[in-house]
């Protein structure tokens, strides 16, 4: 897939699942969701200069079977963008994206299930939204039912499911379908410890069969046993790729400064305040 304003040679390998060349995606944020339909069909009429806003620039990336790379970086970075754009929800602004091979992702939690239709049910429409023949998803649907290790619920309305439950759900649909891609987007959080072991444990052997995985997450210690490399992005930008230990290091080295430098600034706010205050008499 090639999108507009790509510039330069395309250098590509044989081996590669993913291979992604200078993408960014941005929004005009005169649509923004925040904003009333009104105020922003107002703003096209009005003809008011876009409020442009890059979620992600710059982005390069290669991605062979058998890697598992490990994204991270604070709350609003855009690795949920990135992630969108590899999975195809996501049409890049610029750059040019190539994604060989099937691709599953969960990467939001429950999206595309019903809250009114059981655990069973919703497995028959996971399928369809990843593509899969009804008799396809019948055929997986015992695997899938064994891993997400619900119980009796497989047959209740999913309203009545945990943040876990819908977790463990969601997660063993996007791993049964046996994807060339896996994109994972902080699933591994939630749950009980023994469940996220036993997802580790699956993640572990896509990779091991030649696989390519993508994960998002806030959890170092999976980046740095289970990531054979790591990337940090902060304001859409990437900061570093490389080995997960020194990706980890840094990222942590410049979450304790960011924190610090917020601290001090609150501290300064608060004097200044103090010394605008009327002094008591």
């Amino acid at each position: 897939m090639t999108v507009p304003g790509f510039q330069g040679p395309w250098a590509g390998s044989s081996d590669h699942a993913i291979l992604a060349q200078d993408i960014g995606v941005q929004y005009d944020l005169r649509f923004s969701r925040k904003k009333p339909v009104r105020e922003s069909m107002a703003s096209v009429i009005l003809r008011k200069p876009p409020e442009r806003f890059w979620a992600l620039r710059h982005l390069s990336v290669r991605l062979s079977q058998g890697e598992s790379l490990g994204v991270i970086g604070p709350n609003g970075a855009g690795k949920s963008t990135m992630l969108q754009v590899l999975a195809g929800i996501l049409q890049p602004s610029e750059g040019r994206l190539e994604v060989r091979g099937a691709v599953s992702g969960l990467l939001t939690l429950g999206a595309g299930f019903d809250e009114e239709l059981s655990g069973r049910e919703n497995i028959l429409l996971g399928g369809a939204f990843l593509g899969l023949e009804d008799r396809v998803t019948r055929s997986l649907m015992p695997g899938i039912i064994e891993f997400a290790d619900i119980g009796q619920f497989i047959d209740t309305p999913l309203k009545t499911y945990s943040s876990g439950m819908r977790a463990r759900l969601g997660f063993s649909i996007a791993t049964a379908v046996d994807p060339d891609i896996l994109l994972l987007d902080e699933v591994l959080a939630t749950g009980d410890a023994t469940f996220r072991e036993k997802s580790k444990g699956r993640v572990i052997e896509l990779v091991r069969s030649a696989k390519a995985v993508v994960l998002v997450t806030h959890d170092m210690n999976w980046v740095e046993e289970y990531c054979n490399r790591a990337l940090l992005l902060e304001k859409g930008e990437v900061i570093m790729e490389g080995a997960p230990s020194e990706v980890v290091a840094l990222h942590l080295e410049r979450t304790a400064q960011a924190k610090a430098e917020r601290e001090a600034a609150a501290r300064a706010a608060g004097l200044g305040e103090a010394a605008l205050a009327p002094r008591a008499r």
